[in-house]
């Protein structure tokens, strides 16, 4: 007989005479008569209960059976007079796959975060981490449909490259040799040169973008940042689209109609999943998610942003002047204090920005924007890229870094180069905002972490 999911027997309009599920014991009671279950397959967060009474064949095999255990059961799909449930299995038989040792570490309720991170291995099998990745998983498809409906072309852009995206140098070094401590002559190494993990596909999705008009990219990307903060992760994944023809004032524009729509999506496609992170995580996580999707987003030049930061009042560990970039403490007060919304923020001095982003008119400032939102600050920074030749290679040079290393990129503004723009969001950073989780370790199904890579 062919396997149900139970999310799927849980949806059904009717009695069944026949069904077969399958899936691990999260409970079980044993009466004189009768044994019952609580099955669950990770298809959804809720149980279904399953009666074996000790005529079914095979029931001495029930003392077995605890919690973690691998099961089959098929029986009848049958109205339930418990509270609660409208179906349960009346089972006519049942198979055991795989028992659970006495010492399997989510029999008891209530661990720690702590605790879970520990055994990131069984983790998935809690009700928290089992909500959290499904919706991992739903809002990694609206990501695709969002851009998909809208004709972006989605391009895979490399994870080895030879080009560091944000100039901050913390790479991971991609070698095949092995004398890592001493100098080596990369000219034999296997690309033959210095390669690395990509830290973004930004610049390779800008040459995309310049033939085929609106792209994403949607993949991991790499940080060696030695910070051990519940922001800061190893590998993370990044949405990067890249659209021809935009100016800044479009880059917002679409931003945060992303934003919207994925907050739309979540309360309309996955509240089952959200409820338990409302009950355990955030209590005022609805809340919250419909600020963003209805408040319109304040939209403030960085010049007038420092000002309302000086004018405030507070005192912040990062002092505020001129010239500084934002910090989380900074972004924090003007979205949840002063504007009581998201901000997006725009037009930075040059001097604090990497060196594709577009020189304004007044040669002070460059077109990009960070978008800010209560709760966790910078959720998306892009930018509308400089398109011309001359002066991305006065960017370039101001910068310290050398044209011909990045004569591709040179290269694409020498033959019909078009204002265009882009911007990123980190997918852990919108999984956060979105369940309430603290750490971004416990977004992910296997953080990499400095000194911490079990798998």
């Amino acid at each position: 007989m062919k396997s149900t999911l139970i999310i799927n027997a849980l949806a059904s309009e009717k009695e069944l005479e026949e069904i077969f599920i399958q899936g691990w014991v999260r409970t079980k009671r044993t009466s004189k008569d009768f044994s019952f279950i609580e099955l669950n397959d990770g298809s959804c967060l809720t149980n279904i209960q399953v009666i074996v009474d000790n005529a079914v064949d095979g029931y001495d095999q029930m003392a077995k059976i605890s919690t973690g255990a691998a099961i089959a059961v098929w029986g009848k799909l049958a109205s339930s007079p418990g509270k609660g449930q409208k179906w349960e299995v009346a089972a006519k038989g049942f198979k055991i796959y795989g028992l659970a040792d006495s010492n399997y570490p989510l029999q008891k309720k209530g661990h720690t975060m702590e605790f879970l991170r520990e055994i990131a291995h069984l983790r998935p099998r809690s009700n928290l981490f089992g909500c959290m990745f499904r919706l991992r998983s739903k809002i990694s498809d609206a990501i695709h449909r969002f851009f998909q409906d809208r004709n972006f072309v989605y391009v895979h852009t490399p994870i080895i490259t030879a080009s560091d995206c944000e100039g901050a140098g913390e790479l991971f070094k991609v070698t095949t040799l092995e004398e890592m401590n001493k100098k080596v002559d990369y000219s034999e190494d296997f690309f033959g040169k210095p390669t690395y993990l990509t830290v973004s596909g930004q610049l390779e999705a800008e040459l995309m973008a310049l033939a085929l008009g609106n792209v994403y990219t949607f993949g991991p990307t790499f940080r060696a940042e030695n910070s051990n903060t519940s922001r800061h992760v190893s590998e993370f994944w990044m949405i990067e689209p890249e659209m021809a023809f935009y100016d800044l004032e479009d880059d917002m524009d679409l931003a945060e109609k992303f934003v919207k729509y994925l907050m739309q999506f979540v309360l309309n496609e996955c509240k089952s999943d959200l409820d338990i992170f409302a009950k355990f995580v955030d209590k005022k996580l609805y809340d919250r998610l419909n600020l963003l999707l209805e408040k319109d987003f304040m939209r403030v030049p960085y010049t007038e942003a420092i000002e309302i930061l000086q004018k405030s009042g507070k005192q912040f560990e990062y002092p505020v002047s001129y010239g500084v970039d934002l910090q989380t403490e900074h972004e924090r007060y003007l979205t949840e204090e002063y504007a009581k919304c998201p901000m997006t923020v725009y037009n930075y001095p040059k001097e604090i920005k990497p060196f594709y982003m577009r020189l304004n008119d007044d040669n002070k400032t460059v077109a990009a924007m960070d978008m800010l939102v209560p709760g966790i600050g910078e959720i998306i920074g892009g930018s509308q890229r400089e398109e011309r030749l001359d002066l991305l290679v006065e960017n370039l040079k101001r910068q310290d870094i050398q044209p011909k290393d990045y004569w591709w990129y040179v290269d694409s503004r020498r033959y019909g180069s078009v204002p265009h723009s882009g911007f990123g969001l980190g997918f852990e950073r919108m999984l956060m905002y979105i369940t309430g989780m603290a750490n971004i370790r416990d977004v992910i199904p296997f953080p990499r972490t400095p000194k911490s890579v079990e798998f």
